[in-house]
């Protein structure tokens, strides 16, 4: 569970708020994130009944290609791989946004430096750093709930006659970003004992545990800000601390903020760099990038091709544009996720509906990756379908 705190609560919460309220207004944005929290509570069910079944490491990447077809395992590691290296960039901008956001990019582009030349050398987060790196960042989060509270105007958090449901959809596919990580919970089934009974047990109370906080801060900062001011925010929990009064305390938030992300960023780009290894293995990818150091024994040219990807997207892009290209091709991830779980029919020993959640999951996650910036749905598809012609093209050559 600690693990998925660690995965969960990192650049999302310090960032996602802001474009979220610019999508669906301020009542709006309470109602996406419930979305937003059911649908990967709903994921989650999937990756935690498949993870009992296949504990191995790859996610999606194996459930796909096992229950499904060797094409829908490869467009679910595909989409992980370049949805997940476009976190990596809005997680190296918000330390930018946050520790000096006038120099934003030029700090995005230094952590991303630092972090891969740490993941080279093998030096991996053990679960003693992520249990050190959720108390710092709950205890951030504290900080800008209880000096945010008194400061909450009820007011602005008026406006429901005035929700759409388009704006409402686009913003709880944003903020499905600041619950993507939960699956990392799912793929320790090759290194938990009793993974059948642990993984289900663990990803639910992460979940859970998250919405709430979630839930709590986005009150805080609609409440203290407004709609406005938190649409146009690029550190949006440290602009509460500032707004309720107390600026001293903003750097405090800037600081926490900057090393949690930065811990997230660490084990992302490790994990990217470990699908793209294993997808090349197959020759689903280059399969150069299937070199492991023969000192460090880590993929290191897979690791050095994610960072420069990134660099690049930092260089180019900016963070709400990879919030959404990311969320766009991780619910296309789920909603292979949702389907390959509808193929292990009805689970007797568990209470809860499993197909009917897997279904509307698989609903779920398409209806918001549709309903995304305009700009980031093409993006996205048309990524998912450069990856195709590359499949289709292979197999061909093979043929």
């Amino acid at each position: 569970m600690v693990i998925g705190l660690g995965s969960m609560l990192g650049a999302g919460v310090f960032v996602v708020f802001a474009p979220a309220a610019a999508a669906a207004g301020g009542a709006g944005l309470i109602i996406a994130l419930a979305l937003a929290g059911f649908i990967a509570w709903c994921n989650a069910t999937s990756s935690a009944r498949l993870a009992a079944r296949y504990p191995e490491s790859g996610g999606t990447y194996v459930y796909g290609r096992e229950r499904l077809h060797p094409f829908a395992g490869f467009v679910a590691g595909w989409g992980f791989v370049v949805g997940k290296t476009a976190s990596c960039a809005a997680m190296a901008l918000t330390i930018g946004a946050y520790l000096w956001p006038g120099r934003a990019r030029l700090v995005a582009v230094a952590a991303v430096v630092a972090v891969t030349a740490v993941n080279v050398r093998g030096i991996g987060k053990t679960a003693a750093a992520t249990r050190a790196l959720v108390g710092l960042v709950l205890a951030v989060l504290a900080l800008v709930a209880v000096t945010g509270a008194p400061h909450v105007a009820p007011d602005r958090l008026d406006g429901l006659a005035d929700i759409g449901i388009r704006g409402v959809l686009t913003a709880a596919g944003l903020l499905f970003f600041a619950f993507a990580g939960y699956a990392r919970i799912a793929t320790l089934g090759e290194e938990v004992r009793e993974p059948e009974r642990t993984i289900p047990r663990a990803v639910p109370l992460a979940l859970g545990v998250v919405l709430a906080i979630y839930l709590v801060l986005a009150v805080v900062a609609l409440g203290v800000l407004g709609e406005e001011r938190l649409a146009a925010s690029a550190a949006p929990l440290a602009e509460v601390v500032t707004a309720a009064g107390l600026p001293g305390l903003a750097w405090l938030v800037r600081a926490g903020a900057t090393v949690a992300v930065t811990g997230v960023l660490l084990s992302l780009l490790a994990g990217v760099g470990r699908t793209t290894l294993a997808m090349a293995r197959r020759r689903d990818l280059p399969g150069a990038l299937a070199a492991v150091h023969p000192r460090y024994r880590v993929p290191y040219r897979a690791e050095l091709a994610v960072a420069a990807v990134v660099i690049v997207v930092v260089a180019l892009g900016d963070i709400r544009g990879a919030i959404g290209f990311s969320s766009c091709t991780v619910l296309v991830y789920y909603a292979i996720t949702n389907a390959s779980a509808l193929t292990l029919g009805r689970d007797p020993e568990r209470k809860l509906p499993v197909q009917l959640l897997a279904a509307l999951g698989l609903v779920g996650c398409l209806v918001l990756a549709v309903n995304l910036p305009a700009a980031s749905v093409l993006a996205g598809f048309g990524v998912l379908a450069l990856g195709a012609a590359w499949y289709a093209l292979r197999h061909t050559g093979r043929g």
